[in-house]
């Protein structure tokens, strides 16, 4: 199994990623929150964001609730449950959770939204902790 290292340079979070999202988080006890301003090259029809990017957010989220854990895990399995389009004005919300853990195996949730609540996407997902 390859290490899993921080290079700075991860395409969702990596702040040395000019090309990338930059998502910066705000961390709680296996929860991870971060805020997020749509750039118009992150759409897919007209006004609405891409939905492999909204899968990205909600992926990043739930592996950001593992590191607030202090866990490094890597995602084994994600569903994507898309509720309506996403707009890409105004600022969005997503946020994920730790569910529960067995042995190396996490089982998390995230959430797309907007400030006035409006749920956009969510998600459900396995990751694997490293050895």
């Amino acid at each position: 199994m390859t290490q899993v290292q921080d290079d700075r340079r991860c395409f969702a979070c990596g702040p040395e990623n000019p090309h990338g999202l930059q998502m910066a988080f705000e961390y709680g006890e296996g929860t991870a929150r971060c805020v997020v301003t749509p750039k118009r090259h992150l759409s897919g029809w007209s006004a609405v964001m891409h939905g492999g990017i909204v899968a990205t957010l909600l992926d990043e989220a739930m592996a950001h609730a593992a590191i607030s854990l202090g866990l490094r895990a890597v995602t084994a399995r994600i569903e994507v449950r898309f509720r309506k389009a996403t707009p890409m004005d105004g600022l969005l919300v997503v946020e994920g959770k730790v569910r529960n853990r067995r042995g190396r195996v996490l089982e998390l949730t995230s959430e797309l939204r907007d400030q006035s609540g409006a749920v956009f996407a969510q998600a459900h997902g396995r990751f694997v902790t490293e050895p």
